[in-house]
């Protein structure tokens, strides 16, 4: 019984920490969340910043420029296997987020692009931009800072399907909601 106190106050602490870390961020019909990018190196000159945009509105928006004072220019960019070589661009008329839909800026794909950067991101850090949607306006976020190399904001995503559950006594589990 002991175990299982302690396995959900480690639980519980543990989704405090992260929602304390992950901001949502609203503007118009827009929410943006899971904002982050990578530390790097003292003296890179580049670095890639990732959100995940819902429009929860009818028609769509665009996200169509981003700034920030981390860096000498700031762009939407598009990374892409073109004949079997990646190749990145600047996405000039931005990134549709049509309704009702999610579009997810992540390493490898949509992102935007810190050139020229002023500082090196440090982990544990953020890095503030401006985000400006056609329709929405400009919104203000962090960047949540993780490690050199990190795939996300949290290294690796809970996938319950790899948990294993066989040695669980879901039976004497509070399920009770308070």
């Amino acid at each position: 019984m002991k175990l299982w106190k302690s396995i959900a106050a480690a639980t519980a602490l543990t989704l405090v920490s992260l929602s304390a870390v992950a901001a949502d961020y609203k503007v118009g019909d827009l929410t943006l969340s899971n904002a982050w990018t990578r530390a790097t190196p003292p003296k890179a000159k580049a670095g890639g910043g990732f959100v995940e945009i819902v429009n929860h509105g009818g028609e769509g928006d665009r996200l169509i420029a981003a700034s920030s004072d981390v860096s000498g220019k700031t762009e939407i960019h598009e990374m892409a296997v073109t004949d079997g070589v990646m190749k990145m661009r600047q996405l000039e008329n931005g990134i549709e987020i049509p309704a009702g839909e999610t579009v997810t800026l992540k390493p490898g794909g949509l992102h935007i692009m810190f050139m020229g950067l002023n500082q090196s991101f440090e982990q544990g850090s953020a890095v503030p931009v401006v985000l400006t949607f056609e329709k929405a306006g400009d919104v203000t976020i962090e960047l949540d800072v993780a490690k050199m190399g990190a795939k996300s904001m949290h290294g690796k995503k809970m996938d319950h399907s790899e948990m294993d559950h066989s040695k669980m006594d879901h039976d004497k589990m509070d399920h009770s909601k308070n």
